[in-house]
């Protein structure tokens, strides 16, 4: 068993600190920590950093335990790679590349809502005042239809949580960089390459994504791409790097 590398280990106290306290204390510290939509009057600028150390409220445990896992299985072997600076570098911007990409949709789903319901004759200032107590007018149903509807106020109102985003990008920095690595998982019982196997998760998560699920989210919704943001981020530094810093090393 990989021993698990100092930055890795405060990272992991991190979380399972912040999720103990969001257990004892509620509502209060999700409202705080977890990543509104930046037009919600929740919001706050630290967010986007914080949100990477919540999870999913009990009894949903899986959310956590998998993050989890999945830091220590990877986050040990590239923090072995790189030292502790430079993969915590990695690791929060990978965070911070899923929540700015999380937002992104949020921005166009609410808003491509918002701009129909304005059309049709709502108020905006009513429109805001109903979500920011947490609700949704029937009448909006019957503009935008049910689905439209509902994906317009959980973009406003559902907030994010989860280490999965940072988690993506180290999947594909682990790929990039061991690319013929065996990776057998719980739940595939044959070894897959980790060049075929972090691609194909991908493609599975993104699809379930649309269809309202995502596999490692512990929840619903369009977090699937706060998932492919931190993975896009991953791939983006990790391409930089091997064309600025590592020409001369090779990963194979």
């Amino acid at each position: 068993m990989m021993n698990i590398t100092p930055m890795v280990k405060q990272l992991l106290i991190i979380n399972v600190i912040f999720y103990i306290g969001s257990q004892v204390l509620g509502d209060q510290v999700y409202d705080l920590f977890s990543l509104y939509f930046f037009e919600n009057n929740k919001f706050q600028i630290w967010q986007p950093l914080t949100h990477m150390f919540m999870h999913a409220q009990m009894p949903n445990l899986t959310h956590l335990l998998f993050n989890m896992f999945a830091l220590y299985s990877f986050g040990s072997a590239l923090e072995t790679f790189w030292g502790p600076n430079k993969f915590l570098f990695f690791y929060i911007s990978c965070g911070l590349g899923a929540a700015l990409l999380h937002l992104g949709v949020n921005y166009y789903e609410f808003h491509s809502g918002l701009d129909i319901l304005l059309q049709a004759g709502f108020e905006k200032a009513d429109i805001l005042a109903t979500l920011n107590e947490g609700k949704i007018n029937s009448g909006w149903q019957e503009v935008l239809g049910n689905s439209k509807a509902i994906k317009t106020a959980t973009a406003y109102i559902i907030p994010a949580v989860g280490a999965s985003g940072a988690i993506y990008g180290l999947l594909v920095a682990f790929a990039y960089m061991f690319p013929n690595a065996q990776l057998g998982l719980m739940f595939i019982p044959i070894p897959i390459k980790a060049k075929y196997f972090v691609p194909g998760i991908l493609l599975i998560d993104l699809v379930l994504g649309f269809k309202g699920d995502a596999i490692f989210s512990g929840g619903s919704g369009i977090a699937h791409f706060a998932h492919l943001g931190g993975a896009l981020t991953g791939f983006l530094m990790m391409y930089y790097w091997k064309k600025t810093q590592f020409n001369k090393n090779r990963w194979n």
